[in-house]
């Protein structure tokens, strides 16, 4: 598979950074490999990037976009889930940063690629694992899960007001039969919708795949344990810097912000010493940075692409 991708917010993204030539910097989600070659392009002989991603075809692609940069030595591949972030940067001997970005949620080759069961468009085994050596698939979680965990799922990861309707349909269409591809999943979700409701808001199947992709991926536990560990890895002036594309993903990176930006409260009557009453994050981004119109007209799937940026202000 050509392992192709537009690079959502990439300019925005790289500059929040303000990357010291000989920093030492992570690109959480490699993906296309946009976003970590720009920053390479930015950096000395002696800074580096580590470039984290779980899939295999993530890490194959950038091996090769990045050849220059792999016979410089300064850039690290590291196939992993990005919540391991601190025990494989500790294999490194790294534990301390300049800076980190995420570009959250699924990859457009992931998308586009039939096979791995992603899209509600294209027919394919019900799979949906960005880490194709995961044993948790799709298909289990629609065939297996009882009722009351599908409603879950569907209606926390998918926001989905149908959740009862869909996890029903899906509970009595794999009683006939197991429910094994991708569009079967589609029509079982499509005719437990009411037709008002079908009429508007896209494609009717588009939360439940959301919801089971997360589920498969444990995307949001992910990316709450490997923001919580990048905060810390961070020097200080370092800066993280987030894209996300839904809600849940953005509610989540402005709590964990918005925590970490807190000034300590100080217990009446202790003397206040030092930077001891200093937030541990300075917000930079008190509305998200959004792509500019020039952008969606030219990659629809960045319309809904918002970044945060956060900036390591003392070390906790």
């Amino acid at each position: 598979m050509a392992f192709t991708h537009e690079t959502v917010l990439l300019n925005e993204t790289v500059a929040s950074l303000q990357l010291k030539p000989n920093g030492v910097y992570v690109d959480a989600t490699l993906g296309g490999g946009g976003h970590s070659e720009l920053i390479l392009s930015k950096l000395a002989k002696n800074g580096h990037l580590f470039a984290f991603d779980q899939d295999e075809e993530a890490i194959t692609n950038g091996k090769k976009r990045l050849a220059p940069y792999v016979n410089s030595g300064q850039v690290t591949f590291i196939k992993d889930n990005f919540r391991n972030l601190s025990q494989a940067l500790a294999q490194h001997q790294v534990n301390q940063i300049d800076g980190i970005i995420y570009d959250l949620g699924v990859s457009s080759p992931q998308f586009d690629e039939a096979a791995r069961g992603f899209s509600y468009k294209l027919t394919a085994p019900l799979d949906m694992r960005m880490d194709q050596s995961a044993a948790l698939t799709a298909r289990e979680i629609v065939n297996d899960w009882p009722y009351a965990d599908l409603e879950r799922i569907l209606y926390r990861y998918g926001e989905d007001k149908f959740a009862k309707r869909v996890a029903r349909a899906i509970e009595r269409d794999r009683a006939v039969t197991p429910i094994e591809t991708t569009t079967q999943l589609a029509e079982t979700v499509k005719h437990a919708i009411p037709a008002a409701a079908r009429r508007k808001g896209g494609h009717p199947a588009k939360r439940t795949f959301q919801a089971i992709r997360i589920a498969v991926n444990d995307e949001l536990g992910a990316a709450e344990e490997s923001l919580e560990a990048a905060i810390k890895l961070l020097n200080v002036n370092g800066r993280i810097a987030v894209i996300t594309f839904q809600s849940l993903e953005d509610r989540l990176v402005r709590t964990i912000f918005r925590d970490h930006a807190r000034t300590p409260e100080i217990p009446r009557g202790l003397p206040i010493m030092g930077a001891g009453e200093q937030a541990e994050l300075k917000i930079i981004t008190k509305k998200p940075i959004l792509p500019t119109a020039t952008e969606i007209e030219k990659n629809r799937r960045s319309r809904s692409a918002q970044l945060r940026v956060a900036e390591k202000q003392v070390q906790k």
